[in-house]
């Protein structure tokens, strides 16, 4: 039984203008004088869906939703080979997302998030906590270099096969840079390279998530998506998101006083609990609630979860 709130339409949406030639989407559902929510899609790279509006009681949220640069309704779009993504790292994001705030007229906002989008929302989030009312996550990543090295190395030892058909895509071997590899191959100026690349890497996403029953999430996109997805993905990727390697975890002190709750799957391959468990420790006042046996994309019980969070947030302030 799905227990989301029925699905609703935006009242308001635009295109924003984020300089460097980039504009970003945006628009608002719910209520106009709701308690302010921002939804941080995933990926990095996978643009937002109507679906994450249903986690939001619509008579009392505000919520906002909004495609990252160069995906989804945004603008140019990573999908054609001539978009330049040099404009496109996690500062230039947290930068987005605090044009977007003073663009809406917003004070404070919720933020929820998962997978990248809790990496990106704590990296806005420690650097603007005076925005931030509160903080949902379901399936935390804070894309450290270790975190990338297990999704596209060490989580092969469950699908040793699969991981040795990325691999020879990546035309590298088992101490190589996978990663960088894509990355450059997705760039490159033959076409039929660049498709079979972006194939390729959506094979093996969905080889991580395939115990999950979710099907081929990744690879059943729609080409543009797909492809926009996998060269935003590698461009972060293999440059650590331009992140300090720990540093969301080790600058989570800066969270004190946002109350946030992470929910987690015991059996999230992509993302080991572990690194929920070391946010939780790192975060004082966070509250980490673990759902036994949802993987990445989380059960019905973690969408339980998310629905309580929020919930009870949408009163608490």
């Amino acid at each position: 039984m799905d227990e989301r709130y029925p699905p609703i339409e935006p009242y308001d949406q635009g295109m924003l203008d984020v300089g460097d030639g980039n504009a970003v989407y945006w628009e608002v559902c719910g209520n106009p004088a709701g308690r302010p929510a921002l939804v941080v899609h995933g990926g990095p790279g996978s643009g937002c869906g109507p679906w994450a509006r249903r986690y939001f009681d619509p008579d009392r949220y505000r919520v906002v939703l909004f495609d990252q640069r160069n995906c989804g309704r945004s603008t140019p779009h990573a999908a054609d080979p001539a978009t330049d993504l040099r404009h496109n790292t996690t500062a230039h994001l947290v930068a987005d997302m605090e044009r977007l705030r003073g663009h809406l007229g917003v004070d404070r906002w919720l933020l929820y998030g998962g997978s990248w989008g809790s990496t990106l929302l704590l990296a806005y989030a420690q650097r603007h906590p005076q925005r931030v009312s509160a903080i949902v996550i379901g399936a935390v990543t804070t894309t450290r270099r270790s975190e990338i090295d297990w999704l596209y190395r060490g989580v092969g030892r469950y699908f040793p096969r699969e991981w040795e058909r990325f691999l020879a895509g990546g035309g590298v071997g088992p101490d190589d840079d996978v990663v960088g590899a894509y990355a450059r191959l997705v760039q490159d100026l033959d076409p039929a390279v660049r498709e079979r690349a972006v194939r390729d890497w959506c094979a093996w996403e969905d080889a991580v998530v395939s115990a999950e029953g979710v099907g081929n999430p990744y690879g059943d996109r729609p080409s543009a998506e797909r492809t926009a997805m996998v060269r935003i993905c590698a461009h972060y990727f293999s440059q650590g998101a331009w992140l300090a390697e720990g540093e969301l975890i080790r600058h989570a002190g800066r969270l004190a006083g946002i109350p946030g709750v992470l929910i987690h799957g015991r059996v999230d391959l992509g993302s080991p609990l572990a690194t929920a468990w070391a946010l939780h420790r790192a975060w004082p006042g966070s509250r980490l609630q673990v759902v036994e046996g949802a993987g990445h994309f989380g059960t019905a019980q973690t969408r339980r979860h998310l629905l309580a969070a929020l919930d009870d947030f949408a009163v608490a302030d």
